[in-house]
């Protein structure tokens, strides 16, 4: 029950709607009643008639049929008026808890992400928020209709034969207990089916998202059986849930059979000794028909609530783990201002410090050891690392990604832990290795992180990027779709586009993870002659894969085993015998060891 209240204080701003669906359920439970009374009388009318008593005649009947229309048409109105609210009701709940569930997980840090699939938190929206919807709807449209028409039928039922009313109580509480013990075991195994529909509800999104690598490795079959296999597994989790359901089904029905026997057999001999007349035994017979509905009716509610129990929980979990108290969120109430933020920090002055960082991802060891580095205003740091080295994970402490677990990181005088994360990341522009676009337009992905830009400025980013020539070759130009994560474009492309959002962002600090990795060497010329323009009065942060760029820089930042090695420029470094040093010396190589030697620290020579 605390699971119900629950989703009902979620959803509280739905109230006017619980409220009117209720009222019109019980104006719907109150017309159906009418018609058993009208019913009686018209039964006894007939009855009476033919024992001759004419001064009950055909006007008479009219009458109850007239009553009869107007009891079945105001149902009529008040179950449509009524299903109306509960569609409108549940889409509204549908959106708010959708809405909800989307602000919730913007706000989580990034750890969370690291240990859940994406399919299954998508699984997770459209199951969970489903069984929740369709049970409040059921659950407003059905509670108060069933308890108005049980009070009704228990108090008509005790005014003409008290024995009838005392049966039908004992047969609510009885079939309740029946089935709430039933429904034990059945959450437990809604709860495996659940899980595992989740878990390949996962895969089914990782495959179709990297569907080109699976084709490529021959792997359909092995997917195929894979989500088969899961879902097959929910077929015995089924076979065994509803057996066991059906099973005790059978005890609690054959106990109302029973039970509804001894009750029409009351009535049939009270009639036959002439305490009931005809219309009155029409009238109970058709009460104890109205009572089999609520009834009956209790081990479907039971099953809708244990679903949205059972669906609750998962969407509550994720709703209670702790957000990042930092988060840039977005709630209905419109975006935040994409604009940079002007730097406090004067030419050549700290920007950026790392003083004493330790970092490892949660449940992990470290990976970063005692990180101290101080970067100023418009300088060009190369950072430089066999792979798996720590040099995105630096990066992504910088964004606010993560926390140091000691230790702290400052971006222009602020520290990241309890910071600003909306003007530290309007201060910092990115291009990743992987390119990282969305589906729509070309022009909406450069635009992404100011979508207020004009196409002049886009035109001019992309110019800039070496894009414009390639975009205006498709035949929408800068309208062109791209598709999913941008699958019309070649990875060239892609990396194009992502350096051209980067440059119309204009921010004061550039990350640039491997932003030429994916190009030619002629194309990667003209890229990086427009990030040259552009790092010119700007900091700038490069994990470069080719030595051209990194000895290009003001310093270099070498490190082995999470921990800084050496700091200098190109040319101090060249000459310590460091990494750096052995980069340049591995270049020069012709041997496959050494070749393979320089591919363990990305770089392509």
């Amino acid at each position: 029950m605390s699971s119900i209240l629950r989703i009902l204080r979620a959803t509280k701003e739905l109230t006017p709607f619980y409220v009117g669906i209720m009222l019109c359920a019980i104006l719907t439970s109150a017309s159906a009643l009418i018609a058993p009374f009208v019913i009686k009388g018209a039964t006894d009318t007939v009855v009476a008639y033919h024992n001759g008593d004419q001064s009950r005649g055909l006007s008479v009947i009219v009458w109850f049929a007239v009553a009869y229309l107007a009891s079945q048409l105001l149902n009529t109105i008040f179950n449509n008026v009524g299903g109306y609210l509960g569609d409108v009701m549940s889409q509204r709940m549908r959106t708010s808890l959708s809405v909800r569930y989307f602000d919730k997980l913007l706000s989580l840090p990034l750890s969370y992400f690291d240990e859940e699939l994406t399919g299954t938190i998508i699984s997770r929206l459209n199951r969970t928020i489903t069984e929740i919807a369709r049970f409040i709807q059921m659950f407003s449209n059905t509670m108060s209709s069933m308890l108005i028409t049980t009070v009704a039928v228990l108090a008509i039922s005790g005014w003409y034969y008290w024995p009838l009313a005392v049966l039908l109580i004992i047969i609510f509480p009885v079939y309740l207990w029946l089935t709430s013990r039933t429904s034990v075991k059945w959450q437990v195994w809604e709860t495996e089916k659940n899980q595992d529909i989740d878990a390949a509800s996962g895969r089914f999104n990782e495959v179709i998202g990297q569907i080109r690598v699976v084709k490529s490795f021959g792997q359909e079959r092995r997917e195929l059986g894979l989500f088969s296999k899961l879902f097959h597994r929910t077929i015995g989790t089924t076979q065994k849930q509803s057996r066991y359901w059906h099973l005790m089904d059978i005890y609690r029905l054959a106990f109302l059979n029973i039970m509804f026997f001894v009750l029409y057999l009351i009535i049939f001999v009270r009639t036959i000794q002439g305490f009931f007349s005809i219309g009155d035994m029409v009238l109970l017979i058709q009460l104890m028909t109205m009572a089999v509905a609520p009834v009956t009716s209790l081990s479907w509610i039971v099953d809708a609530t244990q679903r949205a129990i059972a669906g609750s929980q998962d969407y509550f979990k994720v709703m209670e783990h702790p957000a990042d108290p930092r988060s840039l969120a977005i709630t209905a109430e419109g975006e935040h201002s994409q604009e940079p933020e002007p730097v406090k920090a004067a030419p050549g002055e700290e920007i950026i410090r790392f003083h004493n960082v330790t970092f490892g991802y949660e449940g992990e060891e470290d990976v970063l050891h005692d990180i101290d580095l101080s970067i100023k205003r418009g300088e060009k740091i190369a950072f430089v690392s066999e792979s798996g080295g720590g040099k995105s994970t630096l990066m992504a402490l910088l964004e606010g990604l993560y926390d140091p677990r000691t230790g702290s990181v400052t971006v222009d005088g602020m520290d990241i832990v309890g910071g600003d994360l909306e003007k530290l990341r309007s201060q910092i522009g990115m291009v990743f290795q992987d390119a990282s676009l969305f589906s729509g337009t070309i022009a909406e992905n450069i635009a992404y992180a100011r979508p207020g830009a004009t196409e002049d400025e886009i035109e001019q980013a992309a110019i800039k990027a070496n894009a414009d020539k390639f975009i205006r070759g498709f035949k929408d130009g800068y309208q062109s779709v791209i598709g999913e994560r941008g699958l019309k474009l070649s990875g060239g492309q892609k990396q194009r586009i992502a350096v051209a959002r980067a440059i119309l962002k204009d921010a004061p600090i550039l990350i640039l993870d491997e932003a030429t990795s994916a190009l030619d060497t002629k194309a990667e010329r003209a890229v990086q002659k427009g990030l040259d323009e552009l790092m010119v009065g700007r900091t700038s942060l490069i994990i470069a894969h080719r030595l051209s760029t990194i000895s290009a820089v003001d310093r270099i930042v070498t490190l082995r085993n999470g921990k800084i090695e050496e700091i200098g420029s190109p040319t101090e470094l060249a000459q310590s015998g460091g990494i750096y040093s052995e980069l340049l010396s591995l270049q020069n190589s012709s041997t496959k060891q050494d070749k393979k030697r320089l591919q363990s620290f990305d770089i392509v020579g």
